[in-house]
């Protein structure tokens, strides 16, 4: 018998000064079973990143064809597909001829580094990608902070990510390893 996913209630407040975004989101996010606390709460930072009103998360690991967050016009084309992890070049050109922005967030270190060096020339000539790594110490952090109703709050600024829940804070940088042009 297959497990099920588990439901995680969040209230996320968002004030990004990079964008001039501010509001407060209450997702409901489901678990995978085979997904970790560390890709559950990346997930959640990489939705404040791009935070927008039509923004949501998908079914993510559960579908092939889907990212783990996007967001769609009122017409129903794609405007930002963001996806987690370390997708092949092949996923990574699917996704950008479908979506007008394309955001990858790799995440696990060494592994993430070996990824990004095999594909990186591939990637030269999607100007709509951006892929913008969490270091293996910033996502072992944020996965501790995981519980099943969380009020995170959520600051950005000059790049900076502070994600505070309770009174347990951390602070996330994020390295952009290849920016849109």
């Amino acid at each position: 018998m297959a497990q099920k996913a588990t439901i995680y209630k969040v209230e996320l407040s968002i004030s990004d000064m990079d964008r001039h975004y501010y509001e407060i989101h209450k997702l409901t996010v489901a678990k995978h079973p085979s997904e970790t606390d560390e890709r559950l709460m990346l997930r959640i930072v990489a939705f404040a990143l791009n935070a927008h009103e039509h923004l949501e998360l998908t079914k993510g690991l559960s579908t092939d064809d889907e990212p783990d967050i996007w967001q769609k016009s009122l017409s129903g084309e794609i405007d930002v597909w963001v996806a987690l992890g370390l997708p092949s070049e092949k996923v990574m050109r699917q996704s950008c001829s479908k979506a007008a922005q394309v955001v990858v967030y790799p995440y696990g270190g060494k592994t993430a580094d070996v990824w990004w060096d095999k594909v990186k020339n591939g990637t030269t000539r999607f100007d709509n990608l951006r892929v913008i790594n969490f270091s293996e110490t910033d996502a072992a952090a944020l996965g501790r902070l995981a519980s099943r109703a969380m009020k995170l709050q959520v600051n950005i600024q000059d790049g900076e990510v502070m994600i505070s829940v309770d009174d347990n804070i951390v602070y996330v940088t994020p390295e952009t390893w290849k920016g849109a042009a």
